[in-house]
This record gives C-alpha cells, sequence and structure tokens, in this order.
C-alpha cells in the first residue's frame, strides 16, 4: 500500500498527540533545561566526606631488586662486589603510602567511618578534610575483618560536619544514589547512578549481602558513602568489578543497616559481636528438594550440628531445612548467616524446620560467634594410630558404588574417625548417577532417606523405600575423608 504524504503527515500529528503526554512527563521529571541539579545536595554532604592518606614500612630492597645467580657461580663474587661496594641498590626499609575515602558520623567526638583494607596495617592515618585542614587518627576503635568495616577516632578543634545513616531496606532498584569520594588521589569528586540490585554474593566473605550501583566507584573511593536523594548514607562503598582498575558501572557498597549495626559495636565493644548457631548448612537444590518434598531454594540445610553448640543444646538435627528464624522467612542458604549474626547474643528464639516431612519449631539461645573459629565446622579427630587384624566386611554394589561396613582395617585405609558409622566407598563406576554428583572412593554413607545406615542392604532397602513412594532421588548423608559432612541427592537410574 502506498502512503501519500497527506497520511504520513496524519500519522505523525496522531504520534504526537499520542506521546506528548509521556513526553511532558519527560520533561517534568528532567526540567526543561535537563535534569535537575543535585549540586546542593553535593554541597551539603561534601563537608563530611574525607580523604584517608595511610603510611607504614615495608621492608624489602628499594628499586630494581639484586640479580639471581647460581649459588658457586663464576659470576657471584662480582655481582655481590658490584652491587654491594660500587653503588648498588641497598636493602632497607621504606615508606609506602595510600589513598581511601571514609565519612564523619559523630562530629563531636570526631568519628569517622571508612574500610578496613583502607587502614588495614597503617602505622600513622592522616585524615584530610574537604576544607584543607588535617587531622591524625588518634585510634583505631575497632574493625570488623568479615565486613572489611573500621572507626577511627580523631581529635576535633571545632565540631566537624556530619551525615546520618539512612535505611537500605528500603532503597529500591532503579533508586538514584551519589557517591563521593576520592578516586584515584584527586580529591573530593561525586558521581551520580542507580541502585542496579540488592543482595549481591561476591564471594568476599560469609555475609555478602551487598547493594550494586552504577554510579562510578574507582581507585581510592573504598570507604567512601553511598547516599540516597535524601543526603543519608545508604551504603560503604566497597569494592568494584573491572577489568582495567577502572568503573565499568558495577561497583558494591556494604548496606547502611548492616553497616550501622556493626559500627554501634565497634564504638560500644572495639569488637563486633556476632550471633552464633552452630550448624553446617547448604543449599536445597532441585534434586535434594525433590527428596524432601520442598520448593527449590527453600529454607537451608543442616549438614552437621557442632557438639555443645546453641543448635545441639536446642535440639536441631542434621537434615533439619530451617524454614524460619526468630519469625523471618529463611528464602536462601546464604540468607541464614546474615540473620543468625544480627541476632542479640543470649536471646532466645524460634527456628521453624522441617524434620523427615513434618513442620517443628524448636528454641535455641542464640550464642556468641568466635571469630577466630570456623562456625560451621565439625571438628575430626585423626584416626588413632593402632594395628588391626585385617577383616573382610560383606560388600555390596548399590546404584554404582560398591560399598562396605565400616572395619578396623578400612577405617586405618581410608583414615576414618572411630566416631564414624556407615558405609565405605570402595569403588564407583564412573559412569554412575554417585559419580556425577560427586561421590568418591573413601567417602562415608551415613545416612540414606535420613535413615541410619550399618550395612549395604539398609541402603538397598531405602532405595526400594524411595521407588515406591515415587520419588526420583534418594538423598544420602556424605561424610569426605576431611570430616566435611553434605547431603547429596542421587538420582535413581
Amino acid at each position: 500500500m502506498r502512503l501519500t504524504i497527506q497520511s504520513l503527515v496524519l500519522r505523525a500529528v496522531v504520534a504526537g498527540f499520542l506521546f506528548a503526554p509521556v513526553l511532558s512527563t519527560v520533561a517534568l521529571a528532567f526540567g526543561e533545561s535537563g535534569p535537575t541539579s543535585v549540586a546542593p545536595l553535593a554541597k551539603r554532604l561534601s563537608d563530611a566526606v574525607v580523604n584517608i592518606a595511610t603510611s607504614q614500612t615495608v621492608k624489602g630492597p628499594q628499586g630494581v631488586p639484586l640479580p639471581k645467580v647460581p649459588k658457586g657461580s663464576p659470576f657471584e663474587d662480582f655481582f655481590e662486589d658490584f652491587f654491594n661496594k660500587r653503588g648498588g641498590v641497598p636493602r632497607s626499609d621504606r615508606k609506602v603510602s595510600s589513598l581511601g575515602s571514609g565519612f564523619v558520623i559523630d562530629g563531636k567526638e570526631g568519628l569517622v567511618v571508612t574500610n578496613n583494607h583502607v587502614i588495614d596495617g597503617a602505622e600513622e592515618i592522616i585524615i584530610n578534610f574537604h576544607d584543607g585542614t588535617k587531622l591524625k587518627v588518634d585510634k583505631v576503635l575497632g574493625r570488623d575483618t568479615k565486613a572489611d568495616l573500621a572507626l577511627l577516632k580523631v581529635t576535633p578543634k571545632k565540631p566537624l560536619p556530619d551525615v546520618k545513616f539512612g535505611s537500605s531496606n528500603e532503597i529500591e532498584v532503579g533508586d538514584w544514589v551519589m557517591a563521593i569520594g576520592n578516586p584515584f588521589g584527586l580529591g573530593g569528586s561525586v558521581s551520580m547512578g542507580i541502585i542496579s540490585a540488592k543482595s549481591r554474593d561476591i564471594n568476599s566473605g560469609p555475609y555478602d549481602d551487598y547493594l550494586q550501583t552504577d554510579a562510578a566507584i574507582n581507585k581510592g573511593n573504598s570507604g567512601g558513602p553511598l547516599f540516597n536523594m535524601k543526603g543519608e548514607v545508604i551504603g560503604v562503598n566497597t569494592a568494584i568489578i573491572s577489568p582495567t582498575g577502572g568503573s565499568i558501572g558495577i561497583g558494591f557498597a556494604v548496606p547502611s543497616d548492616t553497616v550501622a549495626a556493626i559500627i554501634e559495636q565497634l564504638k560500644q565493644f572495639g569488637e563486633t559481636k556476632r550471633g552464633w548457631l552452630g550448624v553446617k548448612i547448604q543449599t536445597v537444590t532441585e534434586d535434594i528438594a525433590e527428596t524432601l518434598g520442598v520448593p527449590e531454594n527453600t529454607g537451608a540445610l543442616i549438614s552437621a550440628v557442632t557438639p555443645d553448640s546453641p543448635a545441639a543444646k536446642g535440639g536441631l538435627e542434621a537434615g533439619d531445612v530451617i524454614m524460619k528464624f526468630d519469625g523471618k522467612d529463611v528464602t536462601t542458604m546464604r540468607g541464614l548467616p546474615k540473620i543468625v549474626a544480627q541476632t542479640p547474643i543470649g536471646k532466645s528464639v524460634d527456628v521453624e524446620v522441617l524434620r523427615k516431612g513434618t513442620r517443628k519449631t524448636v528454641q535455641v539461645a542464640i550464642g556468641q560467634l568466635e571469630e577466630d573459629d570456623a562456625p560451621s565446622a565439625v571438628n575430626k579427630k585423626e584416626p588413632e594410630k593402632k594395628e588391626a587384624p585385617p577383616a573382610a566386611p560383606a560388600s555390596a554394589s548399590v546404584i554404582g558404588m560398591k560399598l562396605s561396613p565400616l572395619s578396623e582395617a578400612l577405617r586405618k585405609k581410608y583414615g576414618i574417625d572411630a566416631k564414624v558409622n556407615g558405609l565405605i566407598v570402595e569403588e564407583v563406576d564412573g559412569t554412575s548417577a554417585a559419580a556425577t554428583k560427586g561421590i568418591k572412593e573413601g567417602d562415608v554413607l551415613v545416612e540414606a532417606g535420613q535413615d541410619v545406615l550399618s550395612k549395604p542392604e539398609d541402603l538397598a532397602k531405602s532405595v526400594d523405600k524411595v521407588r515406591a513412594s515415587g520419588r526420583k532421588a534418594v538423598l544420602l548423608r556424605v561424610e569426605d575423608g576431611k570430616g566435611d559432612l553434605r547431603f547429596v541427592a542421587v538420582p535413581l537410574q
């Protein structure tokens, strides 16, 4: 069909009429001359954002290191003589410095928040303020390596401009944010962007729950604040993903709700006091979910309970799926450690679990996490070094695995602790489902379908029971040679 000039004009008019409300809305949002200026906000906040300069002494050579030559080489004496006696590079201590960012949260007391990695190992810390004044840090009041935060104390001659924390929980994906910091040591710099995502896990620690932003964050921005449009701190800029070291629009900030709680503890105690449950957990994967009859990624599956821990005293068991903790839904495995860590020490909480298909609630008194300990690990003692007569236990092959009851000889052969009971895996068919799920020789099958195993026939019965129920996989509790316990759902072929 041919379009006349008149019809094209008519279509353009109609399109303009239809899109006029949209265009007017955009103009209203951005203003007639472009986006609304954030200059008043930046001006108000900049004085509370500081540059942090650190210095420390590093042992080692200055300049080019001494060339290495083979011992006994005819050139060995020449090099030693040349570099040590003829103006070569001396080996001595040297000062190195670095720059980062921070912000004042209490102008009267002189309290400054930054990243721990900004001041880690520093012998001297200088705070540079926006007006050009400098103050030496009197004391590092506390630091938290897991959340990468530190609280510094200076003595101001007059009250300093400060900023307050806002709620990172209220911020939404798409909301505007502003980053102020010290990128590449250039001094105070402002960048704008939006919240790109929440609850990001970048595998930097056990409590990852970052805000992601596309506001330009570069080297030197670490420790600086991320503001909402009210001028409240909703995050501490901590990390970036970049192949070049510069911003590519993927920056991460510790949420203010986490920061505020940790900083308050550092202020009061000089250390972080986190709640401790005492369980090792794993994700409820699709195949495990099918064996338990729950939706995928629902709750946190307990694979082991630390002896004499709050969890053990409260009656939690391996195989329980934690569905709720202190009234909060546990939607993912990695969400539980954060909830537990933020629970007050000594508080008794209700923990709702799914145990063998039945909902059950137990009460647990939260303990304090010892930072030097591994809270989710179960200690494994070395096997006793004693001779034992060889044994020939009855072996059988079940779902692609050659299994035998644990004897003294097998315990010695595979290094299995005397307290561990179950079936030792002596061979695995490389084409079996068990092999694809990572079960290997030397593993111990402790349970199947949450039933204890002591002989191969027990596993065969569990497999028959699972098949009769119509499920497609059997849930095995496996312990490896390192003492790590986990649940594995092995499909039935």
